[in-house]
């Protein structure tokens, strides 16, 4: 394991025991946030009150991908770094008792707090699963939309991470998740700062290369919607959070007149 990784889990269980603790979280650190211009508002207070006050005050996203992934209901949907479990619980309504939500975190803290969550809301079409988002515990072609909220600029492989996405999901299925983006380069002073990684901004990808990536993963219909610019010292002349949506395209059937007899 990397020593990033290793910051990125030992931060994220911290911030599970404050929430249990009756403690907001906040993914920022003092290097870039005064008071988190990321992860506040971005659940309605209808959405909010819809799930146990943890699950709310553990929100560490950068969006609110269940509000615009176009969930419906009998879907499968996988939530990469699911956290408190926010997106998970709210995509379950979403898709129903006919549908199943998956949760992927490697964050034992984070994992007990979201599956308490999970039963003070009830959800039995939810299951949070240990591990990580490079390495999802998932057989392939399983889901029809992967989310995911500022969590894929903190991997240290997002190849392997796109690449994992694009497993798991079947045939015509959907990405649609959140993420921290650049546009333009991030200080090199920035880059090495741990503290500013595991707070969402040293490990955003500039745009270009987040597409190359996907496209690089096999995904089609990339598009890439600015949806929060932040304002931080030290930072390129702009950084957003965006909605990132890709497709795994469908299958080519073998009997066509260039691979057929």
């Amino acid at each position: 394991m990397s020593d990033l990784t290793e910051a990125v889990r030992e931060k994220y269980g911290r911030i599970a025991s404050d929430v249990r603790a009756g403690h907001d979280a906040s993914c920022c650190a003092s290097a870039c946030c005064g008071a988190d211009p990321i992860t506040s508002n971005l659940y309605s207070a209808a959405e909010a009150e819809g799930v146990p006050a943890d699950a709310a005050r553990a929100s560490l996203g950068c969006g609110n991908p269940t509000a615009v992934a176009d969930l419906l209901p009998g879907h499968t949907v996988l939530d990469l770094g699911s956290g408190g479990g926010i997106d998970v619980l709210l995509s379950a309504k979403r898709v129903g008792p006919t549908g199943k939500v998956y949760g992927v975190d490697m964050t034992d803290e984070m994992l007990a707090l979201a599956r308490e969550n999970q039963a003070k809301a009830g959800a039995t079409n939810v299951e949070f699963l240990k591990g990580s988002i490079e390495h999802v515990p998932l057989a392939d072609a399983t889901v029809d939309v992967v989310i995911s909220n500022c969590v894929i600029n903190l991997s240290t492989d997002k190849d392997a991470a796109l690449r994992e996405a694009f497993r798991v999901l079947k045939d015509g299925g959907r990405l649609a998740v959140f993420d921290v983006v650049v546009r333009g380069g991030v200080p090199d002073a920035l880059r090495r700062n741990v503290e500013s990684w595991v707070g969402c901004i040293a490990g955003a990808l500039e745009e270009s290369d987040y597409r190359a990536k996907l496209a690089a993963a096999g995904f089609t219909n990339i598009t890439i919607d600015p949806w929060r610019t932040y304002d931080i010292d030290g930072a390129p002349d702009t950084i957003f959070s965006a909605f990132i949506r890709a497709t795994k395209p469908q299958s080519r059937s073998c009997c066509s007149s260039t691979c057929c007899g």
